[in-house]
């Protein structure tokens, strides 16, 4: 490794049973580069990632950031990453979730602090939750009214011309944005909503 690399995978792999994510990948990642990892699913590209921000260790070979360990970069706050998806907890208060984001920088600003600047108005707040109200995007959209009547993942990816494990990956999002427990209870969901 050079001085100037970003990202090191040397030789990594890593296994879920028998089944290998991630396969001997080799790679190196220098500052100003932009990288796409591309791939269908289950290439390991979640997976690579995850090595990646240090949250799963490798089986075998290693990885660096910024000249250390995944772990040990992002604990020294020079790594930062933007999840696929995500929100708040609606069951924590807003002081709640605001002393956990001070308590995940290494450098926080005094929680009292954060907290007496966090005026909000209350019109603004109004027009962003009405904007906001649907958190499905199109696609999760139209794979969720299409699965109402009851069809199968398979009859799903062939309508929607998609792949069947691209179909459950819309579905499951959805699910878990709508909190609900099955695909049906996300219909309902959506329906008493008026999103459907």
């Amino acid at each position: 490794m050079t001085t100037t690399d970003t990202v090191v995978f040397d030789r990594v792999t890593k296994k879920y049973g028998d089944v290998r994510a991630v396969d001997g990948v080799t790679l190196t990642l220098r500052p100003g580069e932009t990288v796409a990892l591309l791939g269908p699913n289950g290439a390991g590209k979640s997976t690579t990632l995850d090595l990646l921000l240090g949250l799963k260790r490798p089986d075998s070979g290693s990885v660096t950031v910024l000249g250390t360990g995944p772990r040990e970069a992002i604990v020294a706050g020079r790594v930062g990453a933007m999840l696929q998806s995500g929100g708040l907890m609606g069951e924590v208060t807003v002081a709640e979730l605001v002393r956990l984001a001070c308590g995940l920088h290494p450098r926080p600003y005094p929680v009292p602090e954060v907290l007496a600047r966090g005026v909000i108005d209350p019109a603004l707040a109004a027009a962003a939750l009405a904007e906001c109200a649907n958190p499905l995007t199109d696609r999760e959209h139209e794979v969720l009214r299409a699965a109402a009547d009851g069809s199968t993942n398979a009859d799903l990816a062939t309508t929607l011309h998609l792949s069947p494990g691209t179909v459950r990956n819309y579905l499951s999002t959805a699910i878990q944005k709508l909190a609900a427990r099955n695909r049906t209870e996300a219909v309902r969901i959506a329906r008493d909503k008026g999103w459907l």
